[in-house]
């Protein structure tokens, strides 16, 4: 019995270090990466403000080829949103709430069954090479100390994605 007693106090430390340290780990994240395309923004432009389009090469899309994808509202840029269904990927939407044509795209990220969302940028930037195309996505998962030790590994997470949907991108733009 006192085995036991001792076991559970010290699952219940680990516990309360584990939760402790969660409440001090930051809750803002950033992912960023980037990639030359050897096009011009104008080429590439299109395959980014038309949600439609992601599916060409967005990863997360190609991993579930039974992902149900609806969009709803402008036909591309600013009010554009798409929604998606995936047992592989999980559920959510994005909408584009700013555009600056050939420059910059912003989306709102949302799922809702985890209630949790973010901020993503597609920027492009002429270069002597062609456009450099940066992709980030950046937010706050709040004061929920499991969600901060997410907010901590998102980089490792998301960012594997980033590089080959960017190096996809890359490949569509170059081939046009």
């Amino acid at each position: 019995m006192a085995a036991l007693k001792k076991l559970l106090i010290g699952v219940a430390i680990i516990l309360v270090v584990f939760f402790g340290a969660g409440f001090l780990l930051p809750g803002d994240f950033k992912v960023e990466r980037q990639v030359i395309i050897e096009a011009p923004a104008d080429e590439i432009y299109p395959m980014v403000v038309d949600l439609r389009q992601w599916q060409r090469w967005g990863v997360w899309f190609k991993r579930d080829p039974d992902m149900k994808i609806s969009y709803s509202g402008s036909e591309q840029g600013v009010g554009m949103i798409s929604r998606w269904k995936s047992e592989t990927e999980g559920n959510g939407e994005m909408e584009v709430i700013a555009a600056e044509p050939n420059k910059r795209l912003v989306y709102k990220l949302r799922f809702p069954e985890l209630d949790m969302g973010s901020t993503g940028e597609v920027v492009l930037r002429p270069t002597d090479q062609g456009t450099r195309v940066t992709w980030m996505d950046y937010g706050n998962v709040g004061v929920n100390p499991v969600n901060r030790y997410f907010a901590l590994m998102m980089d490792s997470l998301v960012g594997p994605d980033f590089e080959s949907g960017l190096q996809n991108l890359k490949k569509l733009a170059e081939n046009t």
